[in-house]
């Protein structure tokens, strides 16, 4: 069992910050970050607006790198890091195996908290770079593995923006003794560029690339594309009006069987796809509602804010669970917080538990054959034909033992022959069509899994 660890910040109603907040004496108002107005920077908040927020109770302001809600604590002080080492122990003594460790890598500021540079004269200047990976984030790394993880052999996996491959192996190197794995987030920046349903493959395949060598034999990855914070990827990268399955299982198969440890996010593993949202009023992400303010003050219509941001909102992966097709979706009997996805009659887990050709029943086989077969666990990872616009292909190898997989990327037909991919395939290991065909020619979102000679 591994929970989720948030040592960032805290809720504005937990009792840490009810006391902070309470006079500028108080023992923990330096748990969190409190200045003056005229102390104050332009940093922007990442739900955009400032990173400060008024709190007239004592006539200062806090900090808050995500939502008002959210005060960051001020790890700075040995108080905070004491208290967090304890809670975190707290846990590890009840009998947890580990932590994904919430926005890791922004527990460090900028030293002085300097004002940005502003060319553009915004109202507030994005403060990502003051945020992310600042030089001593490594020092409190340190001595919360010190204090907590390695003391209970946790597995650890940090939420780690900001980190590049080559910065990487600070974090998880083996010959560090930190982390066990980092989530990084330079393929999920590829949502934000092009129109919905079309994606750069080139640039995907390039990323993933960079950290499969990145972090080959220095460290180990993290393997996954969904999570709470963007669209459903077969609504984003899949076509779920004409090959909605074929999407959802293509899609496993290309990142699931690359080197590292694979994630799977609640809905992934039955097709959950993005919601429909009828009025400006249905988004509930703070980011969707604070852009959607700033769209009708610049006049735009409602409709054309639904439009433009729809496809990016992070309410789509946080709809309830389809577990069946009853009231809400089998997820409760109160009416949910987010209304269910009008699809939950036909996308739900009922429905596929037990049926083999699924979604659920697909990811089942993928599971059991990353399980089998050692070069899709330990084997190294060759990318084949790079700038392939439509096809993602690689390699595993392991001793003698190597395994190819082709995904094709569009809703055509992709022709392929053994000379261009350069590799003979030998024995089918899984596919994501039933009517198997004894060509290497792949059908639209079409995934193949070979033995090869």
């Amino acid at each position: 069992m591994i929970l989720d660890l948030v040592p960032n910040h805290t809720s504005d109603e937990h009792a840490w910050f009810k006391e902070s907040r309470s006079s500028r004496d108080n023992p923990k108002r330096d748990w969190y970050i409190w200045k003056d107005e005229s102390e104050i920077n332009n940093w922007e908040s990442i739900f955009k607006g400032s990173i400060w927020e008024y709190d007239e109770l004592t006539d200062q302001y806090y900090l808050h790198f995500f939502s008002k809600k959210q005060p960051d604590l001020n790890w700075e002080n040995p108080e905070v890091r004491d208290a967090m080492c304890n809670m975190v122990n707290w846990w590890l003594e009840k009998g947890i195996d580990g932590f994904r460790i919430d926005a890791i890598s922004v527990m460090k500021k900028a030293p002085g908290l300097p004002d940005l540079p502003n060319p553009d004269d915004l109202d507030y200047v994005p403060s990502i770079q003051a945020m992310m990976n600042v030089d001593g984030i490594i020092d409190f790394v340190d001595e919360m593995c010190e204090r907590t993880f390695n003391k209970h052999g946790a597995v650890t996996v940090g939420e780690a923006n900001g980190v590049n491959p080559s910065s990487a192996v600070d974090w998880v190197g083996a010959q560090h003794n930190r982390l066990n794995m980092i989530f990084q987030f330079e393929h999920l920046a590829l949502w934000q560029e092009g129109e919905s349903n079309q994606l750069d493959l080139v640039k995907l395949k390039q990323v993933f690339n960079q950290w499969q060598q990145g972090m080959h034999g220095v460290g180990w990855n993290s393997l996954f594309v969904e999570n709470h914070d963007i669209p459903r990827v077969v609504s984003k990268w899949g076509d779920t009006d004409n090959y909605w399955y074929e999407s959802a299982t293509s899609i496993a198969v290309m990142y699931f069987l690359m080197q590292g440890t694979p994630f799977i996010y609640q809905g992934q593993e039955i097709g959950m796809t993005n919601t429909q949202f009828q009025r400006v009023e249905d988004f509930d992400c703070v980011l969707m509602k604070n852009q959607a303010k700033e769209m009708q003050r610049e006049g735009m219509s409602d409709q054309a804010i639904i439009q433009a941001l729809a496809p990016h909102a992070r309410d789509n992966v946080r709809t309830p669970m389809q577990w069946d097709s009853s009231e809400h979706a089998g997820f409760s009997s109160a009416t949910p917080w987010l209304a269910v996805n009008p699809n939950y009659s036909k996308i739900n887990v009922a429905s596929q538990i037990t049926d083999s050709n699924s979604v659920h029943g697909f990811y089942k086989q993928l599971i059991a054959l990353r399980k089998q077969v050692e070069s899709l666990i330990y084997g190294d990872f060759d990318l084949v034909l790079p700038k392939h616009e439509r096809l993602f292909a690689y390699v595993r190898r392991y001793g003698d033992e190597s395994t190819l997989v082709l995904v094709n990327f569009s809703d055509e037909e992709l022709l392929l022959s053994a000379e261009e991919l350069g590799h003979e395939p030998s024995s089918l290991l899984l596919s994501n069509y039933s009517d198997f065909q004894a060509t290497l020619n792949l059908r639209p979102f079409e995934a193949k899994v070979y033995t090869i000679n």
